[in-house]
């Protein structure tokens, strides 16, 4: 029994190498691609401090291929453990980040500040002021939904009547959205729709570092529910056996997912499917329901497939971008048919 636990520790260590030095490898070709053709060497020069052949492209890296390699990573790895951390609560194979309506929330929050001009008056179009107008609107709609979810989640003790809750929650904003895009002209819905398509090539540096400090709130939130994440495989009762305080675990999980999914709709808009598909990548790689092990597998694999999305959506040697959201769905969307199809049991 021990040889067996050990040779299976093995094949964990040798998967996350394996991973490790692929989300490297990408992360250098994703800044290697774009419009300008950079070679290898220059890459490594700019960001190593060394010379590069042309000043532009020492710009072009840093200002703009690093950040956007950087935001992939976070938003890639946050979204994942989102989806992780939403399909064991709920037990629900086809749950992700956006159960609970927070991605709702921000596009509220953002279709009130671009669309709202409107209906509300002219004050609103003082949202071109500042590069922190779109983020902190998603932000504020994110925790005003945030917000009532936890409130909600504090008065009912089913767990599914929360993920009710969360649909609706998104069902009432999207009506909301549409009753603002009716009454706007077609320049406000089409920036509100690119808006929509998501990005990851806006940030500045300052944007970064805001990102980056609570991305790792909401991931050193997660170490605390290792746990209780893992009882909630075999439900609430087991849990509850074991000593679980089942409210408190539950309302942190629901807090980091919100965070998370909050910050990152925030800063890159709604992206789609890789908080649903990579879970199930991740328990068909590692043959493990154990949180311990899939926590960082999800993250790492997360931030591979969205920087091989985004080296896509670059159309290398085009001047051309794809919207990130298109790459991620035709992505995820065979995932997600092939686990309906499959019809077998998903959770390890």
């Amino acid at each position: 029994m021990r040889s067996y636990y050990r040779m299976k520790q093995t094949n964990y260590t040798k998967h996350f190498i394996f991973l490790s030095v692929l989300l490297v490898v990408l992360f250098f070709v994703n800044i290697s691609l774009g419009s300008v053709s950079i070679p290898f060497q220059d890459i490594f020069n700019s960001l190593l401090g060394g010379k590069v052949s042309k000043e532009s492209w020492e710009t072009i890296i840093l200002n703009f291929r690093l950040p956007k390699a950087i935001t992939a990573v976070l938003v890639g790895s946050g979204l994942s453990i989102c989806g992780l951390l939403m399909q064991t609560l709920f037990r629900n194979p086809l749950a992700g980040p956006f159960v609970l309506g927070i991605s709702s929330g921000a596009s509220l929050g953002v279709a009130i500040l671009i669309l709202g001009s409107s209906v509300f008056g002219g004050f609103l179009l003082t949202q071109s002021v500042s590069n922190w107008s779109l983020p902190i609107a998603a932000s504020l709609g994110a925790f005003l939904v945030l917000s009532a979810v936890i409130i909600a989640a504090n008065k009912v003790r089913n767990t599914m009547s929360i993920l009710i809750i969360g649909l609706m929650f998104g069902s009432l904003t999207s009506a909301i959205i549409s009753v603002l895009a009716y009454f706007s002209d077609s320049e406000q819905i089409q920036q509100y729709l690119f808006w929509s398509f998501g990005s990851l090539g806006n940030l500045s540096w300052r944007e970064i570092l805001v990102f980056t400090v609570i991305y790792l709130i909401g991931i050193i939130n997660t170490i605390f529910v290792i746990k209780p994440l893992n009882s909630f495989l075999l439900g609430e009762n087991y849990a509850k056996s074991l000593g679980i305080n089942v409210k408190k675990s539950r309302n942190i999980i629901l807090l980091t997912t919100s965070i998370l999914t909050g910050v990152i709709t925030a800063f890159s808009g709604p992206i789609a499917f890789i908080g649903l598909a990579v879970p199930h990548i991740a328990r068909m790689l590692f043959l493990s329901s154990n949180h311990k092990i899939l926590l960082p597998a999800v993250a790492i694999i997360g931030a591979i497939i969205l920087l091989i999305c985004d080296s896509i959506a670059q159309l290398p040697t085009s001047e051309f971008t794809l919207p990130i959201n298109a790459i991620t769905s035709l992505f995820g969307a065979p995932v997600v048919i092939w686990l309906l199809v499959r019809k077998k049991r998903i959770f390890v």
